[in-house]
């Protein structure tokens, strides 16, 4: 029977804070399982402390004088985590120079940890099953059993059941490590464990930057209890630093403490609420939403402007009547466009001057709407042309040019001698 005295011994060597009975649990059947051989599944969520765990079974074993390698599962590619884990002959793939030793090698008669066991692939989850259950591995580009005798400790934030259900982690693998289940508790479980690991980073803080240790009120306290930390330790360490370096008054009330604490609960730091921030969530639209909106106003406008043009050429004209069918298009103007529905005194079109002082004020306004019209014509005519027509009149030209000689006009013309031959079949051209 282990004694509450031997889990404070533990926790002063592993540098473990708190007193909840969820960790002190966690923590007596780490010492349970240590001395065996068994496989240990220690699950919990993101920065709760899984590793701590992992290092008291190492520790505490009959492996302790072995070797221990924590590895993140997560972390190494999907292509090279084979090679890591288990080794690789030389020449077994592109840049395997000479033959490695794989971590189940290096670590033969001490301690494994898999961290995020749960973003291990498939083909991976296949061979460590072997290894947990014969102690054989076989490193890549090799046909050789090897023998390991290493002790596997998993973690994994992720539930690895659901994971089991939609096919992303092996059934067989997961009842293999879930030997000797261990959970850690979420910060938001331990209740004043947060005050005295609050307390703790502060002081480690004021000895790093040499200021005087900030200290929590009553209701600053039962504030930060209250508060759930989704990011566990690691938010709560955060938390303490920042105030610790730019808090000046040492004694935090609540008031300050809130403004370091998100309003959202999400993991991320507290934002910046300055003075011009609006507090009306319906406007809170992001940039990408912003940039969509003005996109799709300027194609609105753009389709409309070019129904005006085309109705301005077909009637010869700018007409008050398709000016005040138009009227949306110029309400931002600095000047509002306005036109009587009464028909124009001379027979002359109705012509648009505050909009032409938009584009070129120094201008005269007659040449302007003539080279506008003409613009448009020009417009028109290079439209009605389709991109075929032209490529076949440049083929013309150089065939021409060099009295049908394919050779010297696919040259002018910077493609091959076949690409033209093709083309000339294409275009039927004499």
């Amino acid at each position: 029977m282990i004694t509450a005295s031997e889990i404070q011994s533990v926790k002063q060597r592993f540098g473990i804070i708190g007193n909840s009975p969820l960790l002190n649990h966690a923590i007596q059947v780490a010492m349970q399982a240590s001395p065996t051989d068994m496989t240990v599944l220690i699950t919990g969520e993101s920065g709760s402390g899984k590793e701590s765990f992992s290092k008291i079974i190492h520790s505490l074993s009959v492996r302790k004088h072995g070797k221990f390698i924590a590895i993140n599962c997560g972390a190494i590619p999907e292509g090279t985590i084979d090679s890591e884990l288990f080794g690789h002959e030389k020449g077994s793939f592109t840049g395997a120079h000479e033959a490695r030793k794989g971590y189940f090698e290096v670590t033969d008669g001490g301690s494994i940890f898999l961290d995020e066991i749960g973003e291990m692939p498939l083909g991976t989850q296949a061979r460590l099953l072997r290894v947990l259950e014969n102690g054989e591995f076989i490193k890549v580009g090799s046909s050789k059993v090897q023998k390991t005798n290493v002790r596997v400790i998993a973690a994994t934030n992720v539930n690895l059941i659901k994971a089991v259900e939609k096919g992303k982690f092996r059934e067989d693998l997961y009842y293999r490590l879930n030997t000797v289940p261990i959970y850690v508790p979420p910060l938001r479980e331990r209740g004043e464990d947060m005050v005295l690991l609050f307390r703790k980073f502060t002081t480690d803080f004021s000895e790093k930057y040499s200021v005087k240790p900030v200290s929590l009120d009553e209701d600053a306290k039962q504030l930060l209890m209250k508060f759930p930390f989704p990011g566990n330790i690691r938010q709560l360490k955060n938390l303490a630093e920042q105030i610790s370096l730019l808090e000046q008054e040492r004694e935090i009330d609540a008031a300050t403490l809130g403004r370091y604490l998100p309003s959202d609960q999400t993991r991320l730091p507290a934002p910046y609420s300055g003075a011009g921030s609006s507090q009306d969530s319906n406007k809170d639209f992001s940039e990408r939403d912003i940039l969509y909106k003005v996109l799709f106003d300027m194609k609105k406008d753009m389709n409309e402007l070019k129904q005006l043009v085309l109705e301005t050429y077909q009637s010869g004209g700018l007409s008050a009547n398709i000016i005040n069918k138009h009227q949306n298009l110029f309400e931002d103007l600095d000047h509002a466009v306005k036109f009587d529905d009464s028909p124009p005194q001379s027979s002359s079109p109705v012509n648009f001057p505050l909009v032409i002082d938009q584009v070129k004020k120094n201008e005269e306004h007659e040449s302007y709407e003539e080279e506008a019209i003409e613009d448009i014509i020009h417009e028109e005519d290079d439209n009605s042309l389709s991109l075929e027509k032209k490529e076949k009149e440049m083929i013309v030209k150089a065939l021409q040019k060099h009295q049908n000689k394919r050779k010297h006009a696919a040259n002018d013309l910077g493609i091959s001698e076949r690409t033209l031959y093709r083309k000339i079949k294409q275009y039927d051209i004499d």
